[in-house]
């Protein structure tokens, strides 16, 4: 199978059905240990994802899962973001190991609401596509992001851009599913278009508090930023 990502390389980015499968085994395994009332299901889920998270997908047992046995049958899907998806399973990994705590101590009621609500939430990304842990990393992105008092201007020289009509600089990454969406999008608009590779330039994205992509801004003149467009 051809993969425009290398799901243990790229890892700034990640085919978005995968956070799916690892939401279907989250939510499961936590459901199974709530029904049985085997706690220590709840402990083993959040040290996998721990795991997952510190030492890469090749220690993620449903990020596997899906990448050699899911992905090769099912072909890869829309390439996206992995930031959103990662602060999810950290979200999930301490409300997880808050529960397992709390079944430690005899809290079996606190351990039992935590895990539920980890199963829960899963389940519902899973089956809908809205992930919360996502959206509230959006959420947190957009106020770190471009608003009043924070980045108004962008130095154009060092960007590589010279001002002109309909100036739209957008933040991107080349395996992104949708920042190709967002530039097709941009283009048939008419915009003086200025892509900046978040891969290559992280040091801008840094600068600029891009935190998702892709970004896109419409700039004035002397890179005076007068809205966000994606």
């Amino acid at each position: 199978m051809q993969r425009t990502a290398d799901p243990y390389r790229d890892t700034d980015v990640i085919d978005s059905r995968a956070p799916r499968v690892n939401q279907v085994v989250v939510g499961i395994v936590t459901l199974v240990a709530i029904v049985t009332g085997w706690w220590p299901l709840v402990g083993l889920m959040a040290l996998q994802l721990i795991v997952g998270l510190t030492f890469g997908r090749e220690w993620c047992l449903a990020c596997v899962l899906y990448f050699e046995v899911v992905q090769p049958r099912i072909g890869e899907g829309p390439i996206e973001d992995a930031r959103p998806p990662r602060f999810a399973n950290v979200i999930g990994a301490i409300f997880l190991s808050a529960a397992t705590f709390a079944f430690v101590v005899g809290a079996s009621t606190v351990g039992y609401v935590l895990a539920g609500m980890v199963s829960g939430l899963a389940f519902l990304a899973a089956t809908t596509g809205f992930c919360l842990g996502c959206e509230i990393y959006k959420v947190m992105a957009h106020l770190r992001g471009i608003k009043p008092g924070s980045v108004e201007h962008l130095d154009l020289n060092e960007l590589g851009a010279t001002w002109g009509d309909n100036l739209v600089v957008q933040f991107t990454h080349p395996l992104c599913t949708g920042c190709h969406e967002v530039e097709a999008k941009l283009t048939a608009e008419g915009h003086n278009l200025v892509k900046v590779d978040v891969s290559k330039r992280p040091d801008l994205a840094h600068k600029y508090q891009v935190s998702v992509v892709p970004t896109a801004l419409s700039v004035g003149p002397d890179g005076v930023v007068l809205a966000r467009l994606a």
